[in-house]
């Protein structure tokens, strides 16, 4: 599309000047840090100032808030995050002046072409979770991996790392079909199920992208599928080629049998064809995370590592940043952050939430782009009515504008005992003036709304 004449392999070594555009985005900014680790000279710009731009800044990369094409410089290649479109003053710009313009993908997909295993883990939900449970069990077994995650993972204190072993380990995204630039040699399917439909015109369409991801994997490579998962089967009927299949409700090759919850871990045994793979003890709670869990063997299993490392691993996970993460204590009631914002994933964090030992959950959301919201409202009403209070924050706009005209205050009048609030300190004002003691508070969006939650702490 940008006439590009040569592969962005040929731009990706020492010395070669690099702007992105989306630098503070949470795949733009580890791989600003990667290739600045392989000798690139990095700089870029964001919308706005975030606690990631923050660090790339502390790390001494230079970031212009604001996009202009000024903030090209002296640029050899531009890689753009896939929420950037092509009228931005930085893409035409570079366009204009014949700079080669290339997607944060075909980045990544040249980045993991270095090594012999690319363990690429998609779905709709799900995929940073099981990144890091796969970070913990290759770091476990000493394979050195590089790895690249959508969060931040406590065991590297950031969102990436850079081994020296043969394994690449990498959250896939499926917007703008980001995912079919990757070259995996194993491809993780967790779940496949209707968002980003900004993009994709529907749950058919999405399937047939899933599909074509699994196609991408070689002869020799393995693919890997939730076997309980409606939209994954779907997506890989009839493939043609094996698929190894974990899961707890349908006949699959991994399972978990003996699963319990003991001392406030759920423990199980990963079972791989009938056999006994590891004894596994996993510090976290819901059913979806042994769902995770189960996909993260599967990955172990398939390229060769030992059971004893899915125990060490697993053993050792406490969760990524923003997932089911815990933040403090505020007048007697635990607050916790989640980077939830599909109906599913509201729903699998709420029904963990209500099983757990708590009097009420207090659910401070904040929805993710207008046309999500939109589409998925009635589903959103659904699953923000199991909470016990909602106070629902402004929608986040990410890289929309509202066309539509919709609201989060659209959401409040559907769902009994919530609040509307326009602006991150009313929402925690309003947590303020509800909390109680012995009250589970949820901080959850894939926005800023987790500073609702640090705000109220600081108090």
């Amino acid at each position: 599309m940008m006439n590009n004449p040569k592969p962005i392999s040929a731009y990706m070594v020492p010395g070669t000047k690099v702007h992105l555009v989306g630098i503070g985005g949470v795949s733009m900014c580890p791989l600003a840090e990667v290739l600045r680790g392989m000798g690139l000279m990095v700089h870029g710009s964001d919308i706005r100032e975030s606690d990631a731009v923050k660090h790339l800044k502390s790390l001494d990369i230079h970031v212009d808030i604001g996009h202009s094409a000024e903030n090209l410089g002296d640029c050899d290649f531009v890689i753009r995050t896939a929420a950037v479109h092509d009228n931005n003053p930085e893409i035409s710009g570079a366009v204009t002046r014949g700079i080669p313009v290339y997607e944060r993908a075909q980045a990544l997909g040249a980045i993991m072409r270095r090594y012999p295993n690319a363990l690429c883990i998609s779905g709709t939900h799900g995929k940073t979770t099981t990144t890091s449970m796969c970070t913990h069990i290759f770091m476990a077994a000493e394979a050195d991996p590089t790895v690249m995650i959508g969060g931040t993972l406590p065991l590297l204190h950031s969102g990436y790392r850079v081994g020296k072993g043969d394994t690449i380990i990498l959250e896939s995204c499926e917007y703008c079909n980001s995912f079919l630039s990757f070259y995996p040699t194993v491809a993780v399917i967790l779940n496949v199920e209707a968002d980003h439909l900004d993009f994709f015109k529907d749950l058919e369409n999405i399937e047939h992208s899933f599909r074509r991801f699994a196609q991408l994997v070689p002869d020799g490579g393995r693919v890997v599928a939730n076997a309980d998962n409606a939209g994954a089967m779907a997506s890989l009927k009839n493939l043609g080629r094996p698929v190894f299949t974990f899961g707890l409700e349908h006949s699959a090759h991994c399972t978990a049998e003996n699963l319990r919850e003991e001392d406030g871990k759920q423990k199980f045994d990963v079972m791989v064809y009938s056999k006994p793979y590891a004894h596994v003890t996993l510090p976290i709670h819901g059913r979806h995370n042994v769902l995770n869990a189960l996909a993260a063997a599967s990955s172990a299993y398939v390229l060769g590592l030992p059971g004893s490392a899915v125990e060490q691993g697993l053993a050792g996970f406490t969760g990524a940043g923003r997932r089911f993460e815990r933040k403090g204590v505020f007048h007697g009631a635990d607050v916790y952050d989640d980077y939830a914002h599909h109906p599913d994933e509201l729903h699998a964090l709420l029904a963990m939430a209500k099983e757990l030992p708590y009097k009420r959950v207090v659910l401070a959301f904040q929805p993710h782009t207008y046309s999500r919201t939109a589409k998925l409202f009635d589903r959103f009403v659904e699953e923000l009515k199991l909470a016990d209070v909602v106070v629902l924050a402004e929608i986040y706009a990410a890289r929309e504008t509202n066309t539509i005209g919709i609201s989060s205050n659209d959401l409040c009048k559907q769902i009994p005992a919530s609040f509307y609030c326009s602006t991150l300190e009313q929402v925690t004002d309003r947590l303020r003036s509800i909390a109680q003691p012995g009250d589970l508070i949820l901080t959850v969006g894939a926005g800023d709304i987790y500073r609702a939650g640090e705000n109220l702490l600081q108090e």
